[in-house]
């Protein structure tokens, strides 16, 4: 019997993979983190074996990292993240990433200019109960609040297109975002088969009438390994804002 080929997308909500990626496969350099995000899409492409995958193209959206001075309100110092380790990690994830076949890098844009700390939420509620004092602060009571813009409309725009174009008979997306829904809501009224990868992240129990499949290419970690922070979760504030690198010495 002839299998049916489907001419597969992989979408990769980028920062979500990254943070995903640390608890389930491990702190790795920028060159392995890129080997491995191909290799793990690759997987999808043989993950149903009633029918053949061809792949169409993976696209990995996300955004540079940030490269200014930003004061510390703790430090009380000018800390200059263009050399940091994250910066460097992060150009040269990305520019792996741009030398493999059937890569497509989409990137969005900084709201360096908003950039700022504050402190975490659960810091904050204990502050205001008098169960921590100010003097009992740390650096890792505070967080790095920078967002990302025009990341979710190019994930749009790509379901969109190649739906209305017929580019592709299905879509896989990597990401544990509700934001996806009108796009996928409107890519499967074009017969495309739309198809989550939520990378074991818990998601909200009415996604799954906007989808035609849930599917994790590796084993569900045990416990709590692969949880994500709760100031990483969807409905965090910081959800989509870049993690906090270590402050860099200044020079």
């Amino acid at each position: 019997m002839i299998k049916s080929v489907r001419k597969t997308a992989i979408l990769v909500d980028g920062g979500f993979y990254r943070r995903r990626a640390q608890p389930l496969f491990g702190d790795v350099s920028a060159e392995e983190r890129a080997d491995e995000l191909v290799k793990y899409c690759a997987r999808h492409l043989s993950a149903d074996t009633s029918e053949k995958r061809e792949l169409y193209r993976i696209f990995y959206y996300d955004c540079p990292p940030i490269a200014k001075k930003l004061f510390h309100p703790l430090l009380r110092m000018q800390i200059d993240f263009g050399k940091s380790d994250l910066y460097i990690w992060m150009t040269t994830f990305l520019d792996c990433l741009r030398k493999k076949r059937k890569v497509a890098l989409r990137l969005g844009v900084l709201a360096d200019e908003q950039a700022h700390y504050s402190l975490r939420y659960d810091v904050t509620k204990k502050l205001c109960a008098k169960t921590k004092g100010i003097d009992e602060l740390s650096e890792e009571d505070f967080v790095l609040n920078l967002e990302q813009k025009g990341v979710d409309m190019k994930i749009g725009l790509d379901i969109a297109s190649m739906a209305y174009k017929g580019q592709v008979d299905q879509i896989i997306l990597i990401s544990g975002d509700s934001d996806f829904v009108p796009a996928a809501k409107l890519a499967r009224r074009e017969g495309i088969d739309f198809i989550l990868d939520p990378m074991w992240n818990p998601i909200k129990s009415n996604l799954s009438e906007h989808i035609d499949g849930l599917h994790t290419c590796c084993p569900k970690p045990q416990g709590k390994k692969g949880d994500i922070p709760p100031q990483e979760s969807e409905d965090s504030p910081t959800a989509k804002h870049q993690a906090p690198p270590s402050p860099p010495s200044n020079p």
